[in-house]
């Protein structure tokens, strides 16, 4: 069981808004000169260590924060964190007024200071964001948490540094479901695993005696749902992260691809064959009333919403090989919106509703990919011998998905891992996970 997180946002120091934002980043190239900032190690008194100590068998937890900061922010590929061997201010004076020349000098552009104080069980920890060439404080804030949370409070620091100097949300206070992979090739043991979006507090959540897939998570909770096998039989579950309870939607034979919620968190769509032939389904889960949507002698498959609910991306062979379709949400007004070289597959709307991110087959090459709404647009951001299932960040700007590569020259084994990647194409990383890995899934922000 993964117990709720407790996290309280204590004091508001001060907060110096409506400026413009230090940096603007343009999606369709890139950000190719990364933002130098300074992430001073947040101060910690001697007392407050001692109790790291004991509580966490940490010896300074400041640092150990301001590493997350620094690790979250370098991976963003937006932003440049300078080497600690280089400042000249120490982290307690910096954190009550910043020698701006001194951070000058350096040539950062921003700093993150803090301070770190442990006692009676609680952990507090504040941190400032200045702007160095303006010499003034953006942002200034407190949070109070128990000292076990001491890595979600430098994710939300994160995400608070990355809002207030890009203008948009971030997407660190975040975890990653997937499947994980143990075994040869033809006798994976494959276990649902979830993670920190950045590869730590790894917790398996089945045991692997039965297979499992696609995982995906709800937008508004952090339930998931996926399918697995029993008896050779599909099913398809849910399982609530927090509470560890799991319960099974129902059965259905012949199921191709697992179900996607709603954007309400109401609804699972989902294809399923049935008197032959695959076609798309809702299920309401208060009710389990279930609802054809598509009605087509072709295989209709991979369907997900739009943010509004208003429509649905799926793909089919109806044109005669596998494309991209969007369609009402009621089934009505189908439309065809891939028209490239290839066959498209695992279609999945931005939560920011611009794009659809996809995965494409040509030439014997996978690609994932994004595109409009209309099909306009298409950019293929990376390509590999197998890799397919994208999954997007909650601010629609990063995308994880998994690829296979070979073992060797020969062709001979083979690893799975995740891996991610921004809309420009750029700033492509491996995700760490303890075993192989597969079919990711991106939660929503959990400080939201």
């Amino acid at each position: 069981m993964i117990r709720k997180f407790n996290l309280i946002i204590l004091i508001i120091l001060l907060s110096i808004s409506k400026a413009n934002s230090l940096i603007e980043i343009d999606i369709t190239r890139g950000n190719l000169d990364p933002l130098p900032i300074a992430v001073s190690p947040l101060f910690q008194d001697d007392k407050s260590k001692k109790n790291s100590i004991n509580e966490l068998k940490i010896e300074n937890i400041g640092s150990q924060i301001s590493s997350v900061v620094e690790n979250n922010l370098k991976t963003s590929g937006l932003f440049n964190p300078l080497s600690n061997e280089a400042f000249l201010q120490k982290p307690d004076i910096a954190h009550l007024k910043p020698r701006f020349e001194d951070w000058a000098l350096i040539k950062a552009q921003a700093l993150i200071t803090g301070k770190v104080i442990i006692e009676n069980k609680k952990l507090k920890v504040e941190f400032r964001l200045w702007d160095i060439l303006a010499g003034r404080e953006m942002m200034a804030l407190a949070f109070t948490t128990v000292p076990s949370n001491w890595r979600r409070v430098g994710h939300i620091i994160s995400d608070k540094v990355y809002e207030r100097l890009t203008g948009e949300k971030g997407y660190f206070d975040t975890r990653i479901i997937y499947v994980s992979e143990e075994g040869p090739k033809i006798e994976r043991v494959k276990k649902l695993a979830i993670m920190d979006q950045d590869g730590f507090n790894t917790k398996y959540l089945t045991l692997g005696n039965e297979l499992v897939l696609t995982p995906r998570f709800n937008p508004t909770s952090q339930m998931v749902t996926y399918l697995s096998y029993f008896k050779n039989l599909p099913r398809v579950y849910l399982l609530d992260i927090e509470t560890g309870t799991q319960e099974v939607v129902g059965d259905f034979p012949g199921m191709t691809f697992a179900p996607r919620f709603s954007p309400d968190g109401k609804k699972i769509i989902m294809s399923f064959a049935k008197d032959g032939n695959s076609d798309i389904y809702t299920m309401d889960l208060e009710n389990r009333i279930v609802q054809r949507i598509t009605n087509h002698p072709s295989i209709d498959t991979s369907p997900s919403y739009s943010p509004d609910s208003k429509y649905i991306t799926f793909n089919s062979d109806r044109s005669g090989y596998q494309q991209i379709y969007v369609m009402r949400s009621d089934g009505s007004n189908v439309k065809r919106i891939s028209f490239g070289n290839g066959l498209y597959g695992t279609p999945v709307w931005s939560p920011r509703g611009d794009l659809i991110a996809f995965t494409k087959l040509h030439r014997g090459k996978f690609y994932i990919g994004v595109m409009r709404t209309d099909g306009s647009g298409e950019r293929l951001l990376t390509e590999n011998y197998y890799q397919e299932a994208p999954s997007w960040s909650p601010n629609g700007r990063v995308l994880i998905f998994y690829r296979e590569t070979k073992s060797n020259d020969k062709g001979e084994g083979f690893t799975a891992k995740l891996w991610s990647i921004d809309l420009t194409g750029y700033n492509e990383r491996l995700v760490q996970t303890e075993t192989d890995a597969s079919d990711p899934s991106w939660s929503s922000l959990l400080s939201n």
